[in-house]
């Protein structure tokens, strides 16, 4: 397994990891399939011109797994935010998760952020195992779902301080 920054010019695989993951755990990524399934070549790019992805392939170059990392809209300059991470379910508690996550630390790092964030649905118990054995601390932040009211999340954080995180 190989974790691959991918380009524009790799929106096909984008494409099929990220529709995989909305199949098998739509309520956990905060996006409809429905929706991303009528998305043509035009905006996979445009998604991959405005932030950065990840995605981990295995030897016949198959998508196992995918992270995003950007600047939110309205956070500090010096935040990355994680906008997803996904981990297909046959390569779960195989290393792919640290890997992308290690891959958004050290991008972070070079970009001289000082923190690195994401939002996490209550309940998902995995996703919140890898982030805090990661680095990354509760603030105790949290909000309603935008896109289901009846659920909320919270925020996490990683503080990346001289370099070490």
């Amino acid at each position: 397994m190989r974790i691959q920054q991918v380009t524009e010019d790799d929106w096909p695989l984008v494409q099929d990891v990220r529709l995989r993951s909305l199949r098998e755990d739509p309520a956990l990524l905060g996006a409809s399939l429905v929706r991303e399934e009528r998305f043509v070549e035009s905006h996979w790019r445009m998604r991959l011109r405005t932030s950065t992805t990840w995605v981990a392939v295995d030897d016949a170059s198959t998508g196992r797994g995918i992270v995003t990392m950007m600047q939110e809209p309205g956070s500090p300059t010096d935040d990355r935010h994680i906008v997803s991470l996904w981990v297909a379910p046959e390569s779960r508690r195989q290393g792919v998760g640290w890997s992308l996550v290690d891959a958004v630390r050290q991008a972070a790092r070079e970009q001289d952020a000082r923190t690195v964030s994401l939002w996490l649905l209550d309940g998902n118990h995995a996703a919140g195992d890898l982030f805090v054995r990661s680095g990354f601390t509760r603030t105790g932040e949290r909000q309603v779902v935008p896109r289901d009211p009846s659920q909320t999340e919270e925020r996490y954080q990683l503080t990346l301080r001289d370099g070490v995180a």
